[in-house]
């Protein structure tokens, strides 16, 4: 890693549209870890739903990863980033609004709260993969890392605000109230982003284009690259067991470890507390070890915690479980920084979308059925049991990396166009920009396991 590249998050600071960019980052991160208690919540406390419905919760929430992953990265390719990052945080903000004006109401129901979760869900596929696409525009290559680590660190801190919070709104005003402090978050989120002054070209139409070319093209990038097919299975394995957790964590905290709803958002926030070491930590972590050893060692060393989850008891035992998921959610933070910077890398501009849509749909498409099994086997054996399916899972997560070229390599390898690109006159940094893309200065921004 470069000297530029370590001193970068002070100079992106510096950068009024990538501030405003971390702003509605924040917003809209703060917002949605408040929902991750209360929704749930409003299914336990309020509607009084079996864990299967509850894990049916979860799988709505992202169903829209596995059900249209693969055409929106061909639709984000045609759009302009920013606008389109916008309207999916209005829609979400108005899909959020209807919870408490239905239970105000006394018409709210599990079928609302599914619609709710996938509409949320088909505007989050819009808005990340338009947001990972958007940030190789506002920088440089060689702050990506730089870029990614600050947004993670939002995030990260975001993960350890939120369910504290959204936990003392719940026992306050009750969950569906709560979840008032999402919509707004999104809204804000919105009025940020709003506030980027640069101007974003739109991309010009390729002649002959067709949507399943298009798809077919990110499908042909992501799976004939060694090394993106790896980590995609990779992070995809990690989804589903990661998708098992979130699908049961709410019933177990509540109706086996007996906590009220301000405790599980304080534990749901301490457990946070090591993705955001992981995001403060990983550019200097890839600096020591190589961003290539990085990934794979992240994985291997963070995943045996995962099986403090179901060793965890009541009272202090409950201890346990924020401690696992401190350390599971290091590594994956750490992770993700790696690979999701050297993805973007990678890529060339004008495929960003598909590469990223493509990637989320290997990647995301597990969370759904993940789900939907922890929440099976929580129904049939209960949730402490789908917990250990879970820990087992997480054991398993690296062995593709362990068994891939990257368990040999320090360093990823700079891709051909990035070599072609260093090799031309740097003086104008527009030089060698695909049709319709912007080559400047500026930002990005990241993600489960992205």
């Amino acid at each position: 890693m470069s000297p530029s590249s370590r001193a970068a998050p002070h100079g992106l600071l510096r950068m009024r549209d990538f501030r405003f960019l971390l702003a509605g980052a924040a917003a809209g991160q703060a917002g949605a870890q408040v929902t991750l208690v209360a929704l749930p919540l409003v299914a336990v406390l309020e509607l009084k739903a079996p864990a299967f419905q509850v894990g049916l919760l979860t799988a709505a929430e992202t169903a829209a990863f596995l059900l249209i992953g693969l055409p929106a990265g061909a639709w984000v390719d045609r759009m302009r980033k920013l606008s389109l990052m916008i309207r999916a945080d209005v829609v979400r903000c108005l899909a959020m609004a209807s919870v408490p004006l239905a239970a105000a109401a006394g018409m709210l129901s599990m079928a609302q709260l599914y619609v709710v979760a996938l509409v949320t869900g088909v505007a989050t596929v819009f808005f990340d993969v338009a947001h990972q696409s958007y940030l190789p525009q506002l920088l440089p290559r060689e702050q990506l890392v730089a870029g990614n680590g600050a947004l993670e660190t939002v995030r990260s801190s975001a993960q350890v605000a939120g369910p504290g919070l959204g936990g003392g709104l719940v026992q306050l005003v009750g969950a569906h109230l709560a979840i008032v402090a999402d919509a707004v978050g999104y809204a804000l989120s919105a009025v940020f982003l709003l506030a980027i002054r640069r101007p974003e070209a739109k991309p010009e139409a390729v002649p002959g284009a067709s949507l399943r070319k298009e798809v077919a093209e990110g499908l042909r990038f992501v799976l004939g690259h060694p090394l993106l097919r790896v980590i995609a299975g990779t992070t995809g394995l990690g989804n589903f067991f990661t998708a098992v957790l979130m699908a049961t964590q709410t019933i177990f905290l509540v109706r086996v470890l007996g906590l009220q709803p301000a405790a599980v958002g304080v534990m749901l926030s301490a457990s946070a507390v090591g993705g955001l070491a992981g995001a403060l930590s990983a550019g200097r972590l890839a600096a020591r070890f190589g961003q290539a050893r990085l990934i794979w060692l992240s994985a291997l060393l963070s995943g045996p915690f995962a099986l403090l989850w179901p060793l965890s008891g009541k009272g202090a035992g409950a201890a346990l479980f924020a401690l696992g998921s401190a350390v599971v959610f290091f590594g994956a933070v750490v992770y993700n920084v790696a690979q999701v910077s050297f993805r973007q890398t990678l890529c060339p501009p004008r495929l960003l979308g598909r590469m990223n849509a493509t990637l989320r749909f290997v990647m995301w498409g597990t969370l759904p059925l993940g789900a939907l099994v922890g929440g099976a086997v929580a129904d049939a054996f209960g949730a402490r049991a789908a917990l250990w399916i879970c820990a087992a899972g997480f054991l398993v997560v690296p062995l593709p990396l362990l068994l891939s070229p990257l368990r040999r390599m320090r360093d990823l390898p700079a891709p051909a166009h990035a070599v072609d690109d260093d090799a031309r006159d740097t003086t104008d940094p527009r030089q060698g920009a695909a049709p319709g893309q912007d080559v400047t200065p500026g930002q990005d921004e990241s993600v489960p396991v992205a």
